[in-house]
């Protein structure tokens, strides 16, 4: 196993999304959201949004993973910040992970979640968050196998209608 991770932290770059990027953004997105949740997310507003997002870092910073060979990018997470008044520090949430198909139980995530893990620590973050779909248990075993718990918390929603 350890020498599967130096292969892949070795095969990939992680780095901050740029303006460019915005349409493998938005495809991974969509693929995330159809697959997570059965999700059918009209692109155009998924474009908008990732251009705000890409424009105002407060609102959230992507970070891709290319393959060092191809330049192809392969799988990406999202950062937003949220203070706590309680720690007088930011949580980091993250958010929009997805990892292509192809792609996948080969670390991508991994790289991505210790790249983000590292940044939070310099940036003496209060820690990490992240919500998943209840049924996505396969993710769910990804998070508990880097370290993440179960939180005591429980996410309430209530639409805009």
């Amino acid at each position: 196993h350890q020498h599967l991770q130096e292969y892949i932290l070795d095969s990939i770059n992680i780095r901050p999304a740029l303006a460019d990027d915005i349409n493998i953004i938005v495809r991974f997105n969509i693929e995330m959201a159809l697959e997570s949740e059965s999700l059918k997310l009209p692109p155009e507003v998924v474009r908008q949004g990732v251009e705000m997002s890409l424009g105002n870092p407060e609102k959230g910073k992507y970070f891709l993973a290319e393959e060092k060979s191809s330049g192809d990018s392969v799988g990406q997470i999202r950062v937003t910040l949220e203070w706590s008044d309680w720690n007088n520090g930011y949580y980091w949430w993250i958010q929009n992970v997805y990892v292509s198909p192809s792609s996948r139980k080969q670390g991508i995530y991994t790289a991505l979640h210790e790249h983000v893990r590292k940044l939070a620590r310099e940036a003496y973050a209060c820690g990490l968050l992240l919500y998943v779909d209840h049924e996505n248990t396969s993710a769910r075993e990804v998070y508990q196998h880097l370290g993440m718990n179960n939180s005591h918390y429980l996410i309430y929603e209530q639409e805009k209608n």
